[in-house]
C-alpha cells in the first residue's frame, strides 16, 4: 500500500493555536476605531437585533463561563479579499496586510463597540437598576442607564450623568457601582484566534467548521459582495431600502429565516429582469422564490442596469404593499412570498385585475408547497390565470 506522511508532517509541525491571546473588549474597541481591524466584503451583513445585543450584555455581566473565541485572519500576501472599514462599512482602498480580518465574531464586536461609541441606534438599550439587568427601555426611565453613556469610551460622560440624573448622595452611592459594571465589561477578555495569511477559500471554510454548518455565509451574499468592486452596492441601493419599506408596512416579521434578509429581496429581482432583459417572457426558473435567484447574472449587468431591475422592483414591491393594505389582507398575507408574487405581477401581469388578486390572497396556501408548485402559482398568476 502506498503511503504520503508529508502531508501529515506538515500538519504535525504546524500548531495555528501558538497564535491565540486574549483581548479585552477595550483593547478590541481601540483597534476597531485606529482602523486596526477590518471585516472581509463577504461578511458584511449584521444580523443582531436589539435582544440580541441585550443577551451579549447580560451575559458578558452575569454569565458564568467566557463567550466563545473571536477568529481573525492577519491579512499577508493573499490580499484578494476586498476589507469594509468596520465603523463606516465603506470599501478600503489600497493594502491591508498587517490588518487583522475579523472571520467569526463580527456580530459580537460590533455590538460592544457601539455601546462605547455612543451609537444611536442602541439608544433604548440600557441597565435597568430595578431589575438588575440589561433590557430594552420604552421611554424614559432614571433607573435606567443607556449602554452608550455606561460604556461610553469616555468615563466622564458616565460620571456627568449620574451627577446629573440624581442627587448627590444617590449619585455618590451608585457611580461606585455603574464603574465596577463599566469596567468588568471593559476589562472582559475575549480568547482571540488569529490565523496568518488565509485565502478567501481558507476563509469561508474556518467560518463554516465555527459555525457548524448552520449559519453558512450564503454563496448569494458572496456572489454579491463582489458587486461592490464594480461600484455598485446592492446592500445599500436595494436590499437595505428593500427591508426598510416592508418594515414601514409592518410586515418585517415575515423575513425569517436571517438568511431570507438577502435571498428574499434578490428573487424579488427575478421579475424585473424578465421585463427589461427578457422582453417581459417568463421563464419557470425564473420564479420569485431564494431556489431560483440569478446572482450570477446579476454580476454581469452594469451599474445602470442594475440601478434599473432595483428601482422597477421597489416601485412594484410599493404597489403590491399598498393593494395588501388597502385591501385589508394583511392576517392572509402571513408569508413573504405574498408580498413577492405580487410584486412580480405588477412587474409582469399583462393587465391588472385586482378584484381578481383578492381571492387569490385569501384562497392561495404556500405551505407544503416543492419548487415545481410555487413556480407553477406564479406562472397561473402573472398569466391572469384565477
Amino acid at each position: 500500500m502506498k503511503r504520503n506522511y508529508d502531508k501529515f508532517e506538515a500538519a504535525i509541525n504546524f500548531n495555528p493555536t501558538k497564535r491565540s491571546q486574549t483581548m479585552t473588549i477595550q483593547d478590541l474597541n481601540k483597534r476597531i476605531e485606529e482602523g486596526g481591524l477590518t471585516v472581509p466584503l463577504y461578511q458584511r451583513g449584521l444580523s443582531w437585533n436589539d435582544d440580541k445585543a441585550i443577551a451579549l450584555f447580560n451575559y458578558q455581566l452575569f454569565g458564568k463561563a467566557p463567550v466563545a473565541p473571536i477568529s481573525l485572519n492577519e491579512i499577508g500576501t493573499h490580499d484578494e479579499v476586498p476589507q469594509l472599514n468596520f465603523i463606516s462599512r465603506e470599501q478600503i482602498d489600497g493594502e491591508n496586510q498587517g490588518k487583522l480580518s475579523v472571520v467569526d465574531g463580527q456580530q459580537r464586536l460590533t455590538t460592544n463597540y457601539k455601546a462605547y461609541s455612543n451609537d444611536s441606534s442602541f439608544e433604548k438599550i440600557a441597565l435597568d437598576l430595578s431589575q438588575s439587568k440589561f433590557r430594552k427601555r420604552k421611554k424614559y426611565d432614571r433607573n435606567q442607564v443607556p449602554v452608550g453613556i455606561l460604556f461610553n469610551k469616555d468615563q466622564k460622560v458616565l460620571q456627568d450623568y449620574v451627577y446629573g440624573e440624581w442627587s448627590s448622595n444617590d449619585a455618590t452611592e451608585l457611580f461606585p457601582i455603574l464603574i465596577g459594571i463599566r469596567s468588568k465589561i471593559l476589562n472582559y477578555s475575549y480568547t482571540i484566534h488569529i490565523a496568518d495569511n488565509m485565502t478567501e477559500d481558507e476563509q469561508i471554510e474556518w467560518f463554516e467548521v465555527l459555525n457548524n454548518a448552520g449559519s453558512k455565509v450564503s454563496l448569494i451574499e458572496l456572489s454579491l459582495s463582489k458587486l461592490k468592486t464594480h461600484d455598485f452596492d446592492i446592500y445599500s441601493e436595494f436590499i437595505t431600502p428593500y427591508k426598510n419599506m416592508v418594515k414601514r408596512y409592518d410586515f418585517e416579521e415575515l423575513f425569517t429565516p436571517f438568511s431570507s434578509n438577502v435571498s428574499y429581496p434578490i428573487a424579488s429581482l427575478n421579475p424585473a429582469i424578465e421585463r427589461l432583459f427578457k422582453d417581459g417572457n417568463h421563464s419557470k426558473n425564473y420564479a420569485p422564490i431564494p431556489s431560483d435567484t440569478k446572482e450570477r447574472q446579476l454580476l454581469k449587468l452594469s451599474k445602470e442596469d442594475l440601478n434599473r431591475i432595483s428601482c422597477l422592483t421597489l416601485e412594484n414591491l410599493k404597489k403590491a404593499l399598498d393593494f395588501i393594505t388597502n385591501n385589508n389582507l394583511k392576517e392572509y398575507a402571513n408569508k413573504m412570498q405574498y408580498v413577492m408574487y405580487l410584486t412580480g405581477y405588477y412587474i409582469l401581469a399583462n393587465g391588472i385585475q385586482e378584484n381578481n388578486l383578492v381571492d387569490w390572497v385569501k384562497d392561495t396556501k404556500f405551505e407544503n408547497l416543492s419548487n415545481g408548485q410555487r413556480r407553477e402559482v406564479y406562472m397561473n398568476l402573472i398569466n391572469n390565470i384565477f
